[in-house]
């Protein structure tokens, strides 16, 4: 299989399904792209019904292209990353890994035009966010949930008006941004550094003033990155956690048990915000974001010094932040339930505490005059015979 053959394949892809998200190749299956959260199958000439091992393995090495790092990150262990572009139609991020001994391969579409907070309908709160002068900004979620979309958007914001350098350092490179303001230079892992330590440990001596880090992946970066937001840097970054009081854990639990005291003075001292995403299903297709806002005050710094207590967790300091610009989830799932935008059965099914959110849409639809419960019938029994009768 050629490049030309791989290139047509996925022009192909491209053009059968708008809104499409990723292209997926696993053997056993037909060449697939999912299109508003669901993988629907691609007819080509000549037809492929079932992917074989042999044609997954060979479109993987032409997406390697002889790479030594990558092919030596796919065979020690089990999975690599990189970028492909298709010439003049669409920029891929591209995972190869493998499974019961094949390889299968998931590209992401990336947009070529920069996002913006308006476009993707952010919350205002993310405008703040862009504005801070330093310290630690970290966004959460699991993978595909828009965190990369989230914080390109938000160094837009600055690029358009700082002059200020700009340093990412990303796994790979996924939106291209011109240089408006800001000085903007982009460093892609394998390509410009060869670990996210290092290319931040090298970032500190290239003058930024803002540095964002494409995944927080261990105890080294953790600690770079901490005394990159002390020294007066602003460090966004990515963790893959589902929300705040797990993002604080992990990171206390990245380090040893003697450090755990130093580490939560550090990073009560160096937080700033910390953003957890989920994508929910809309009605009529597509998905939605709903956000999780964490910023720092007198109660979150307690509870990182000293750790969640009863009354003091995370969750209960965010819903009682509303001063701060702070939301639950569930906040933001009741909000999206009374717009319209997600059905009754999606806010439950995503909620962190299904109580919360059920009491919300009830007194949504209370006010709307709508039935809050579907049991109806109910009379007294007169003619029981007990004791009391």
């Amino acid at each position: 299989m050629r490049q030309t053959e791989i290139n047509r394949i996925l022009d192909t892809m491209l053009q059968e399904y708008d809104n499409l998200s990723d292209l997926n190749f696993t053997v056993g299956r037909p060449l697939q792209v999912e299109s508003a959260g669901e993988l629907m199958p691609v007819p080509i000439d000549p037809a492929i019904d079932n992917l074989t091992p042999f044609q997954t393995e060979i479109f993987a090495l032409n997406l390697i292209d002889l790479d030594k790092r990558l092919t030596h990150a796919l065979l020690n262990e089990g999975y690599c990353d990189l970028s492909y572009q298709l010439p003049g139609k669409a920029r891929f991020r591209v995972n190869i890994f493998s499974q019961r001994g094949n390889s299968s391969i998931v590209m992401r579409k990336l947009e070529n035009k920069i996002p913006t907070i308006n476009a993707l309908g952010l919350p205002d709160t993310f405008y703040k966010i862009a504005q801070e002068k330093n310290g630690l900004v970290l966004v959460t979620g699991t993978t595909g949930s828009g965190k990369t979309t989230s914080l390109a958007a938000m160094l837009n914001v600055i690029n358009e008006a700082e002059s200020v350098h700009i340093i990412t350092l990303e796994d790979p490179v996924e939106y291209l941004h011109t240089h408006k303001k800001a000085t903007l230079n982009q460093r892609e892992l394998g390509k410009d550094f060869d670990s996210f330590a290092n290319g931040l440990r090298a970032a500190l001596r290239q003058a930024p003033k803002v540095i964002l880090v494409g995944e927080m992946r261990d105890r080294e970066t953790m600690e770079i990155g901490l005394t990159a937001a002390e020294t007066g840097h602003l460090v966004f970054a990515t963790l893959h956690t589902i929300d705040s009081g797990q993002t604080i854990n992990r990171i206390i639990g990245m380090f040893d048990k003697e450090e755990e005291n130093q580490v939560r003075f550090r990073l009560a001292d160096t937080l700033k915000w910390v953003i957890s995403q989920r994508l929910v299903p809309k009605i009529g297709g597509g998905r939605e974001a709903i956000f999780e806002m964490m910023s720092t005050n007198i109660r979150v710094k307690q509870s990182i010094l000293n750790g969640e207590e009863e009354g003091k967790t995370f969750y209960e300091i965010i819903s009682g932040g509303d001063a701060y610009d702070m939301q639950t989830f569930d906040k933001d799932i009741i909000k999206k339930y009374e717009g319209g935008i997600i059905t009754e059965e999606t806010s439950m099914a995503y909620a962190s505490r299904r109580a919360i959110v059920g009491r919300g849409i009830d007194q949504i639809k209370f006010a709307k005059g709508e039935k809050t419960t579907d049991i109806e019938g109910l009379d007294m029994d007169d003619e029981y015979g007990g004791k009391y009768s």
